[in-house]
């Protein structure tokens, strides 16, 4: 059969459209399958070969399932708010309805260029205002339950995009959207309180099938440590600085204190404070770091000691001095921290810089010259020397800190509160009220959605305020409660907000009652498998399991964990083994690929060429390859004879249905391709295959090369669908050969190999060998003084 891709490709995707074989069925009695994949943000640079890598694996397990016998839900939506679109809609005084629109039927039209087997009956767009109704919905829950709250706070605010970003946002002290550099700036903020289910969040993780790194990066972003808050008391005045600290047992080792610059006390106390002035400088240049920068980065160690205040150290009520440095935020912990210079390295070079006591309290180092953060016996420390464990250490000091009122066991958590405000337009509108007399009023659920006003002017106020904030008709409101004059909240959502439940208006999009029918959740939730990047395991995932968790709590959805499955797909590389960047001009354009070698051959190529969670440099030669392969198996229509069997056939044939089977599973899609190109070798050598041996090789091709495995089953006489035939089944039996070839030795030298029955009897295999000419000739005249025989491998005859 010829193989032009064009013709063929355009006829399948016409066809299967036509068909609208790829759309699940509410309610089916098949077993359901639910495969999702990371919806994209419709650029307007459009698809790019990172979303065909990405998507390719769950496409994969979707027809696999198909064929199986699964009622298959493979849905495809699009993230649409955001800045990007925003500046873009700023450059080109487009509006961002028309630029998103514009871009999601490019999208589209991409996507459906591909062959993936999307059900388009259910695409969701987050801008919809069908969808974000729903994304209000749930905030309003949230609000009703007690998880948003406002509050002044140090924020991340990018000066470029004149927005507030959250510390995820952030990463690196660089906006997450233009790579500017991000400041700290004091404003109004609204949080979610995320951290409310930090332990579920863990829990949770025990339940579901992710892989160790993102389980990792999870914990880790969580952070949760347990310890000891403890109290200092001010010397002098009555007032008590609180500390964490997962080390309660050092704190006979404190010898010093650092507070946040911005902590309230130094403004409560300033009158007794000598060295205003230099604080207030510090505090100026603090204003101008971010926190990457005052946190994380290595640096000189800064700080002022606060003249006029001191602490004292509660268990031995020695007086130690506090300082003020940058490394200590107010969003973490109290705001303060205790310091045990001799066993924690920061602690030690700060306190070498300021001329700070270094006390040991464990033994095992040497701290004149660096701290010692081992474990070791407790020294200097009262009711707790000579203990050493540590966990003991820190059970005695957690007990009398509790018996003298001075302390209490605690947990404290890494992750932050969640930033949930943006000061732009194109965002889902924040549905609360400022009323003078009621305070923050909730707008009736029946009011929803909160559609964004139309506007002609998209450009955020210098001071940071939303554009909506100069539109009287939308800010100016009555008060749901009283009724008087009130004022509407004027901040839109992050982008994260619609990505946090997208998942489930794909299970009933077109409900305008409730986000989705609990009967359909019940039926198709959790979702089976989904895959992304490793990027969005810390973010996405974190913030869309914490809703779903807090929609189980309310009894809206069923299952306490959306996502039953998480893989990772690993980046494809320029051909120069770089990230691809338009700078470097080392982008590959995968239209360019459907359009010059075929959509199938793109789909085989990406699955083929590397390990599917490893970065793997692109190949143009490695592609073309797979081109070459996929002409050959067109061709295999030419070597058809009678018969339902070619005996040399039946054990690879075998093998490959296991192999692949097993693969894709295991998302090996890489060595899955391998096997049937090492299968078609084999189809080559023998030169001739049934109709039926053409169907199995072409079944197990089709999820990755769909459009040409159609076209081979239509000219096979079949006029059903490929996609929806049988996956084959193997034969354990046949995945073994009849016989097996092993080489046999003389005296330890081959003299030739014989073929004996796989796994025979042993003095089968030996007449066997013995009667070949070969080795006959090299034992004659000679005693036999030893046989050896491992079974399946070599036969070795000892003799003199």
């Amino acid at each position: 059969m010829r193989y032009n891709f064009k013709a063929i490709e355009q006829k399948w995707q016409k066809k299967w459209e036509d068909a609208r074989i790829f759309e699940a069925e509410d309610f089916s009695d098949k077993p359901k399958f639910y495969g999702l994949v990371e919806f994209p943000y419709p650029s307007g640079a459009g698809m790019h070969v990172g979303h065909i890598k990405a998507y390719s694996s769950i496409e994969v397990v979707a027809r696999k399932r198909r064929m199986q016998g699964y009622n298959v839900l493979f849905p495809i939506g699009f993230d649409a708010f955001g800045l990007p679109t925003e500046n873009y809609a700023i450059k080109t005084g487009k509006h961002p309805r028309v630029i998103t629109d514009t871009n999601i039927e490019k999208f589209s039209t991409q996507l459906k260029s591909v062959g993936f087997s999307f059900d388009w009956s259910r695409v969701v767009d987050t801008t919809d205002e069908d969808y974000y109704k729903w994304t209000q919905w749930i905030f309003l829950k949230m609000f009703e339950k007690g998880l948003v709250f406002r509050d002044n706070a140090l924020v991340n605010y990018c000066p470029h995009c004149k927005v507030v970003l959250s510390n995820e946002d952030s990463q690196g002290g660089k906006c997450d959207i233009c790579h500017s550099d991000v400041v700290q700036k004091s404003k109004t903020v609204w949080y979610l309180k995320i951290t409310e289910y930090a332990d579920k969040l863990l829990q949770g993780l025990s339940e579901v099938d992710y892989p160790e790194n993102v389980k990792q990066q999870q914990e880790n972003w969580i952070g949760k440590s347990t310890g000891a808050f403890v109290n200092f008391e001010l010397d002098g005045i009555d007032e008590k600085l609180e500390i964490y600290t997962t080390r309660p047992d050092t704190l006979f080792g404190v010898t010093f204190m650092v507070m946040a610059p911005e902590h309230p006390l130094i403004d409560k106390y300033a009158d007794r404070i000598t060295n205003m002035d230099a604080i207030e400088n510090y505090r100026n240049e603090c204003a101008k770091k971010t926190e990457f920068e005052r946190t994380q980065l290595v640096k000189d160690k800064t700080g002022v000691k606060i003249e006029g205040l001191e602490a004292i150290n509660p268990l031995n009520g020695k007086k130690i001095p506090i300082f003020i440095a940058d490394y200590v935020m107010m969003g973490y912990g109290t705001g303060a921290i205790m310091a045990v210079p001799a066993h924690d390295q920061r602690d030690y070079d700060f306190a070498k810089e300021f001329g700070v006591d270094i006390i040991e309290v464990i033994k095992g180092g040497d701290i004149s010259v660096e701290a010692y953060t081992g474990d070791g016996e407790m020294v200097n420390s009262d009711f707790l020397n000579g203990l050493t464990k540590k966990k003991d250490s820190i059970e005695k000091v957690i007990g009398v800190l509790a018996e003298r009122g001075i302390g209490h066991a605690g947990v404290q958590f890494k992750m932050k509160d969640w930033a949930f405000n943006r000061q732009r337009y194109w965002g889902e509108p924040i549905p609360l009220i400022h009323c003078p007399e009621c305070g923050i009023v909730a707008v009736p659920y029946e009011e929803l959605p909160l559609r964004l006003p139309k506007v002609e002017n998209f450009e955020p106020g210098s001071d940071g305020e939303s554009p909506l904030a100069n539109i009287e008709d939308f800010v100016n409101c009555k008060c749901p409660k009283c009724g008087g004059a009130a004022k509407r909240e004027t901040d839109t959502m992050p982008q994260w907000a619609g990505s946090s439940w997208y998942f489930l208006r794909y299970i009933d999009p077109k409900n305008d009652n409730e986000l989705a029918s609990m009967d359909k959740l019940k039926y198709w939730m959790p979702v089976d498998w989904y895959n992304g990047g490793m990027e969005h395991v810390t973010r996405h995932m974190i913030y869309s399991r914490f809703w779903h968790h807090f929609l189980y709590d309310e009894g809206i959805v069923n299952t306490p964990e959306p996502y039953a499955k998480r893989s990772i797909q690993g980046l494809i590389l320029g051909p120069d083994g770089d990230k691809m960047s338009k700078s470097k001009g080392n982008v590959v354009d995968p239209l360019d690929i459907v359009e010059d070698l075929g959509a199938d051959t793109l789909r085989t190529y990406v699955l083929f060429m590397g390990d599917y969670g490893a970065a793997t440099p692109w190949n143009d030669s490695s592609m073309r390859g797979c081109k070459r392969f996929l002409e050959r198996v067109a061709s295999l229509t030419e070597i058809l004879t009678e018969g339902e069997e070619t005996p040399e056939l039946t054990v690879p044939l075998h093998r490959a249905i296991k192999k692949v089977s097993a693969d894709i599973e295991e998302t090996k899609f890489n060595t899955a391709t391998a096997t049937l190109m090492a299968l078609i070798n084999t189809i080559s050598k023998v030169g001739k295959m049934t109709k039926s041996e053409l169907e199995i090789f072409i079944k197990l091709l089709s999820p990755f090369a769909p459009h040409l495995c159609e076209e081979i089953w239509e000219n096979l006489g079949h006029d059903d669908f490929l996609a929806l035939a049988a996956w084959p089944e193997y034969d354990e039996a046949k995945t073994v050969e009849d016989t097996v070839e092993v080489g046999v030795q003389v005296n330890g030298k081959l003299k030739n190999t014989v073929a004996i029955p796989f796994n025979g009897e042993k003095d089968e295999a030996l007449s066997i060998a013995k009667a070949d000419e070969k080795v006959a000739a090299a034992m004659e005249g000679k005693s036999i003084v030893k046989e050896i025989y491992v079974p399946n491998k070599i036969i070795n005859f000892v003799v003199k």
